[in-house]
């Protein structure tokens, strides 16, 4: 990763993870340069739940072009009882302290890293150039001593999602209910039975003289979803509806369609004004043939949320 890769910010609050304080700077330096190993590993601590280790190169990793340049990485130290095929996704980054300021350089990329068997080490060869972290009006190396640090933030999926789905004319989405007798209704409102259509309850509500707003004016009709007791909290449900009182002799059907997203405070839908009560009871408008009015709700499409799977 190339310097000009990394994003550089920074803040007053400390790594919230990990702090490295490295006294002797020069010493080390002078150690790893004459060392095969070339680096300084730190203990491993926790964060998010995992084992991890920094591992510093105070002259520079020279094996990724970090040759001039402090080197800094984060490993997964302790992979004992992993799976096969392992891998943790993490955001992280990296820090070091500006001890005249007292601030801290923030150096990351904001990228989700997968740490694997074969990948279990991410950071930046060239974190910081060697010229500049040793000059000490920058603060970073005062009195021949450091700090630097880290924040991991591991992504772990818990396997929670949804799968949205539309359901278009389902086979059972129309039905009928005949209410015989409607001269002789003499109740505010009425529900017909319940209806099972694109696997959910259904009922209709009818007004026979009108919802209280149109009282005496209008015939209101709504449909309502009968069974939202048994869904989760938050649920919703999106339905194309057409609900429709029928012409029972030249199918001028007086319909209405509404696109609606039903939910846990507002399970019902429908017209208070839906056909004026001097057209339904027109004998030429043939909406009440034998004292018998047909209503019918019609299922267009629908919502379908079920568990990620």
């Amino acid at each position: 990763m190339a310097y000009t890769d990394t994003v550089r910010e920074e803040r007053h609050v400390a790594p919230a993870h990990y702090s490295m304080k490295i006294d002797s700077f020069s010493l080390l330096s002078d150690m790893v340069a004459n060392s095969y190993l070339e680096q300084y590993e730190s203990r491993e601590f926790d964060a998010s739940g995992y084992k991890w280790k920094l591992v510093l190169y105070p002259n520079g990793d020279k094996s990724r072009n970090g040759d001039g340049y402090i080197s800094l990485y984060l490993v997964i130290a302790d992979t004992t009882g992993f799976p096969p095929g392992w891998e943790i996704n993490a955001i992280f980054k990296l820090f070091v302290y500006d001890q005249l300021q007292d601030k801290y350089l923030t150096i990351g990329d904001g990228r989700l890293r997968r740490f694997c068997a074969i990948m279990n080490k991410w950071g930046f060869p060239q974190m910081l150039p060697l010229s500049t972290f040793n000059n000490a009006s920058n603060g970073y190396l005062i009195g021949d001593s450091c700090v630097f640090g880290a924040e991991v933030f591991v992504v772990k999926s818990e396997g929670k999602g949804e799968h949205f789905s539309m359901i278009k004319d389902p086979s059972d989405g129309t039905f009928t209910w005949e209410v015989q007798y409607f001269s002789g209704l003499t109740g505010e409102f009425y529900y017909s039975q319940v209806y099972l259509a694109g696997g959910h309850e259904w009922k209709l509500k009818l007004f026979p003289n009108g919802h209280i707003k149109q009282r005496g004016k209008y015939l209101s009709l709504f449909v309502e979803l009968d069974d939202c007791t048994n869904y989760h909290t938050g649920w919703k449900l999106f339905v194309e509806f057409t609900l429709r009182i029928k012409d029972q002799v030249q199918s001028q059907h007086r319909e209405k369609t509404f696109h609606h997203w039903f939910n846990g405070s507002e399970n019902d839908l429908g017209w208070v004004s839906f056909i004026s009560l001097t057209d339904i009871k027109n004998p030429l408008k043939n909406f009440i043939v034998n004292d018998t009015l047909i209503v019918e709700g019609v299922l267009h499409r629908l919502s379908v949320l079920k568990d990620l799977a």
